[in-house]
């Protein structure tokens, strides 16, 4: 049998201040180690997740994390954890999705001593932008973003709040590249995998993490 390391590659997130070690691997197993130095154990970010079902139609499991954010603990930690992989890292700028990643995005900016750039639905920002186009379930929507917010050869890190199909997501990377952004990774706090969003970022070359993932849709 091939040892699962040589199989599959891993990703290690160690957490500032922590012993606490989080894998996460491909099939979407987080094995969750330890307790902080203090002796305080560390949250599991699914249980400040609320889910609300049927929304916004039947079938689908809106994963809430306004709960999340309204916690000082888990918001801490969850911030902490989507910066630890970049800390000590060159990032020029953060890019948040609008509107959840505009929250988490710049809380990770900032402790990451980095620019924030906001991705906005179209029309909503008032000097020359740049545009780029995607399909929607029924129909098209398009993200916006200001012609001066990156200089070519930034290296930007994308924040958002949930990837699921990854529609949004990699319209973002193509207007942050068409900026010429160097795309240092893609963060999120949930992954809902069986859509494979994930899957589709990591086929263009984009380093993909989240904290916690859920099944379904």
């Amino acid at each position: 049998m091939i040892p699962l390391c040589a199989q599959r590659p891993i990703r290690w997130h160690l957490i500032a201040g922590s012993t606490r070690l989080s894998l996460s691997f491909p099939d979407h197993e987080h094995v969750l180690l330890g307790v902080n130095r203090h002796g305080v154990h560390v949250m599991d970010l699914k249980d400040a997740i609320r889910t609300i079902p049927d929304f916004p139609k039947a079938g689908i499991q809106f994963r809430d994390v306004t709960t999340l954010m309204g916690n000082p603990r888990a918001f801490r930690q969850a911030v902490d954890q989507l910066v630890q992989p970049y800390a000590g890292s060159k990032i020029d700028k953060v890019a948040g999705i609008e509107a959840r990643g505009f929250i988490l995005g710049g809380a990770v900016a900032h402790q990451l001593s980095a620019g924030f750039v906001p991705l906005r639905k179209k029309g909503k920002l008032p000097h020359h932008v740049i545009t780029e186009s995607y399909e929607l379930e029924y129909g098209v929507d398009a993200m916006e973003m200001h012609t001066d917010a990156i200089s070519p050869g930034d290296r930007v890190l994308l924040v958002d709040d949930l990837i699921a199909t990854g529609g949004t997501a990699l319209a973002a990377v193509k207007l942050l590249r068409k900026a010429g952004a160097k795309i240092a990774g893609a963060a999120f706090l949930v992954c809902l995998p069986e859509l494979q969003g994930d899957s589709r970022l990591a086929e263009q070359g984009i380093d993909v993490s989240y904290l916690v993932w859920f099944a379904g849709h």
